[in-house]
């Protein structure tokens, strides 16, 4: 364990986190999301809500300020406007770190941007759409 650091932050999360660069995406699924067929890395962190394995991410990872949404969610099938529990719980962290409420895409278009991604990390989440892309920004000095 180290110091400062939440304890959600496994050795192998920090890895990932550490070796993203500037423009990198990584995902924070949700328990029924298809980690590991969409993974190019995989962390598993079953058992873990999703929006607080996003509070322990947004300790140490910057978001990108260079586009206009860093943080996208999945949007419900037949209805685009819908908001489900868990995304508003996205939001509160979202907002807590000095970030914006998170931009939705299409379910397809999710799953596209989860096949590219650097890493998903496969959470313990329940709640249906409880997964969110986070594009990685710079630690300005």
């Amino acid at each position: 364990m180290l110091k400062g650091l939440s304890p959600l932050l496994s050795p192998d999360l920090l890895h990932v986190l550490a070796s993203m660069g500037h423009g990198d995406e990584i995902v924070l699924a949700d328990a029924n999301f298809p980690a590991a067929t969409h993974a190019k890395r995989l962390v598993q962190m079953y058992g873990r809500s999703a929006p607080d394995v996003l509070d322990a991410v947004l300790s140490v990872l910057p978001l990108d300020d260079f586009v206009a949404h860093a943080a996208l969610t999945m949007q419900v099938v037949g209805d685009a406007s819908a908001r489900p529990p868990v995304v508003d719980a996205f939001d509160a962290v979202l907002h807590t770190h000095g970030f914006g409420a998170a931009a939705s895409i299409e379910r397809f278009a999710f799953y596209e941007r989860a096949a590219s991604a650097f890493a998903i990390v496969a959470t313990g989440e329940i709640r249906i759409y409880g997964n969110i892309l986070l594009k990685k920004g710079v630690v300005r000095s």
